[in-house]
């Protein structure tokens, strides 16, 4: 393959099948409906009991104000506490209810499914290509979390 195509017919197909899991999934969740940067925040949240807003954002590579507004829209629906930081009275600590805790369990469940049903339907050569294949797209995350 061309060097200069690579780049880009990699980027299209990760987010092509990301896309696709994600449409597949939402289809399947059970109301509320909740956007990919909801699921993206929840799933911070879950996994990092206490973070600060500023901290999300810039682990979300969002603005403080972005992440404000998805913080809101989360505590209405149930999902996402907003809580004093003892530390200092000024900054807010996220805490998941177990509603979010829940829910995102059932998400990944679900996505863990259907990813397992699709990779049933390649043949071995191929599973094997793709599970070669996480850690180097693991190091490639990486390089882009890194890059200012």
């Amino acid at each position: 393959m061309e060097q200069e195509i690579f780049p880009e017919e990699l980027a299209d197909a990760l987010v092509g099948v990301q896309r696709l899991i994600r449409r597949r999934l939402r289809r399947e969740m059970p109301a509320p409906q909740l956007r990919g940067a909801e699921v993206e925040l929840l799933r911070l949240v879950v996994d990092r009991p206490g973070i600060g807003i500023s901290e999300a954002a810039k682990e979300l590579h969002l603005a403080g104000n972005s992440v404000s507004t998805l913080v809101n829209q989360l505590g209405r629906q149930g999902y996402l506490v907003r809580e004093t930081a003892p530390a200092d009275r000024r900054a807010a600590r996220l805490l998941p209810t177990p509603a979010a805790e829940a829910r995102l369990g059932e998400w990944r469940k679900r996505r863990a499914d259907l990813v397992r049903r699709q990779m049933a339907r390649l043949d071995e050569a191929e599973q094997e290509a793709l599970a070669a294949a996480i850690p180097v797209l693991r190091h490639l995350a990486d390089n882009l979390r890194e890059e200012p």
